[in-house]
């Protein structure tokens, strides 16, 4: 007789647990583009710090790791994750209460005492709940941690991850966004320097209806290395999900690393998704990994795909604007400035979207850093 079909086609590890998982040696698929050596005490807990929050927000508080309010749902799915998670001694809670409206953008500017930290930071909305939540980290400081979102029925949530760090700073993030029936998500994450930045940004849906998108845009130069691997789990019928990940770089050693995996499990039906991962080199040093993946458990989805580009300046694009009497090295800038243009469009507040492309100019050292 033969042997009933896998219940899971892709079975993870899900676990608070840190001895569930091995310590990685760089030869695991989701470990084998990260530099190990360089974040090893990632690895084993250790008398760090915990990430602490400025805010005026009557939404946000410090609470204990062990408070009940916090989603017991959400577990790790790497040692890294699952270390920061024991070795936390306080988490920042964003609570937003049932059909409550929130006009102006939480500010979480994360704030540390010491130069090795974990964290853990929860945003839950209640249904029919709104909100935008900015996070800016402390990029000055080594980071281990978590960010989860819970979201409730007919909510919606925007969730931004700003990290601007320069390159001895090491930071790895657990991203995990947890959708009911109905919510809409929008995640943006921006990444600019660090010496090693490692984001793990997962999504699932309890419910039907669920709309999530995960959108990126990094930046990186000389030594920098920079990993962004998503997982997209569809385990719902009629959600959707849009992954669209950006990234520049320059300098001999620069390194980026893209992965997109997206599940479609069987009861997934009618679902819609896309994934897209484009990277620009600024000159002939640096280098771009782009590994999107799709796996589909049934067939009975609406539109399901995928694409990666990884390429040089557009010639034609820099000869248009020098013919107008723009300098080439402006002109190189203003292409990378539109390469970006489309990520951060989806930032509805302008002061918010007009500091990040600051950001992105400053790097690129097209003005003054404010």
């Amino acid at each position: 007789m033969a042997a009933p079909p896998a219940k899971d086609l892709a079975p993870r590890i899900y676990s608070r647990n840190v001895e569930d998982f091995a310590v990685p040696l760089g030869r695991e698929e989701e470990w084998r583009f990260t530099p190990i050596s360089k974040i090893k005490d990632f690895f084993d807990v250790q008398e760090w710090a915990s990430i602490g929050c400025e805010t005026g927000s009557p939404f946000v508080e410090i609470v204990s790791m062990d408070d009940p309010r916090l989603n017991d749902a959400w577990l790790p799915t790497d040692r890294a994750s699952a270390v920061a998670r024991e070795g936390a001694s306080q988490a920042v809670l964003v609570s937003i209460p049932t059909e409550t409206e929130v006009a102006e953008p939480i500010v979480l500017q994360l704030t540390s005492t010491m130069l090795n930290n974990y964290a853990h930071i929860e945003v839950q909305t209640g249904a029919f709940a709104r909100a935008q939540v900015v996070i800016v980290h402390d990029s000055s400081v080594n980071v281990s941690g978590s960010i989860v979102a819970k979201l409730g029925d007919q909510s919606q949530l925007t969730l931004l991850s700003v990290i601007d760090a320069e390159e001895p700073v090491r930071q790895h993030w657990h991203w995990a966004s947890q959708l009911g029936r109905d919510a809409e998500f929008l995640g943006l994450s921006v990444s600019l320097g660090g010496g090693v930045i490692r984001t793990v940004p997962h999504i699932t849906y309890t419910a039907p209806g669920g709309s999530a998108q995960m959108l990126g845009a990094f930046l990186l130069t000389g030594q920098q290395f920079q990993e962004h691997r998503i997982l997209v789990d569809h385990s719902e019928p009629n959600c959707t999900s849009n992954v669209v990940y950006k990234g520049a770089l320059s300098g001999e050693g620069a390194h980026s690393v893209w992965v997109g995996d997206v599940l479609v499990r069987r009861e997934a039906t009618g679902i819609e998704t896309y994934e897209l991962n484009r990277n620009l080199l600024l000159d002939e040093g640096p280098r771009a990994d782009s590994v999107p993946n799709l796996e589909l458990e049934t067939g009975d989805v609406l539109s399901a795909g995928h694409a990666s580009a990884t390429g040089r300046f557009d010639d034609e694009q820099l000869f248009y604007l020098q013919s107008r009497g723009i300098p080439e090295s402006v002109a190189r800038h203003l292409v990378v400035r539109g390469f970006f243009v489309d990520v951060l469009a989806k930032v509805n507040d302008e002061e918010l979207r007009s500091n990040l492309m600051k950001r992105i100019e400053a790097r690129l050292g097209m003005v003054d850093h404010a």
